[in-house]
């Protein structure tokens, strides 16, 4: 058992790690994406299929940090939350990896909408957990006494709300692919394309410095 604590920090790390690198990698693939003038329509695409690949790192990623990070808070004895929490807590990160993967697998299909769409309730019930968690936490000194760790919650819950807004602004994006893909690059096709990815930027540059910021309150402990 002594090992387990400093094994889950490491996967912790590791899962920080992975999230955040390939994520960035996603970003520049859609930075290289819209440069119209620079690469070919087939070449643009291609690149895109690249980073929907990419982006499965971060996503399953995202997903096991939900229970490794409640596990980590359980080992570490900074809240002694029941059983039947940390279990669902291990559940959900599993549910909500096989909804990741089979609509990756299935895209462009019902069932890859019906798992996206519960995906997407899923992430909206965890923010208001964390939120909830974080916020509580630090009027009351519970259940997370240190303020650090209930600040880091409350900004976990806040990468959740950002998320959201990633997926909300980008919504758009299907479709406006389908219309430059069957009708060609042009002003008119790849405009609206651009300001919806300009949209969607804002909100990732937010998730990154939530990212940071809860990796740096969980290795400082400034307070």
């Amino acid at each position: 058992m002594s090992l387990a604590y400093p094994t889950l920090l490491f996967v912790h790390l590791l899962l920080f790690v992975l999230w955040l690198g390939a994520d960035v990698g996603v970003f520049v693939l859609g930075q290289h994406f819209r440069k119209r003038t620079v690469y070919t329509l087939d070449q643009r695409l291609a690149l895109l299929k690249l980073l929907v690949e990419v982006d499965m790192v971060p996503r399953t990623a995202w997903a096991l940090m939900v229970p490794i990070s409640l596990s980590v808070v359980r080992l570490g004895g900074f809240w002694l939350m029941p059983d039947a929490l940390l279990v669902g807590a291990w559940g959900i990160g599993a549910i909500w990896i096989w909804l990741v993967w089979d609509a990756h697998l299935h895209d462009q299909t019902p069932r890859a909408k019906r798992d996206r769409r519960i995906e997407f309730y899923l992430k909206i019930a965890l923010a208001g957990f964390y939120l909830v968690l974080g916020g509580v936490s630090l009027v009351q000194a519970a259940p997370l006494a240190a303020p650090w760790l209930a600040m880091k919650a409350l900004m976990f819950g806040l990468i959740f709300a950002a998320a959201i807004m990633i997926d909300v602004a980008f919504k758009p994006v299907g479709p406006l692919l389908v219309r430059l893909v069957g009708e060609g690059s042009s002003d008119t096709t790849e405009a609206p394309l651009l300001r919806t990815m300009n949209r969607t930027r804002w909100w990732v540059w937010t998730v990154y410095l939530l990212l940071l910021t809860t990796a740096y309150l969980g290795l400082v402990k400034p307070f």
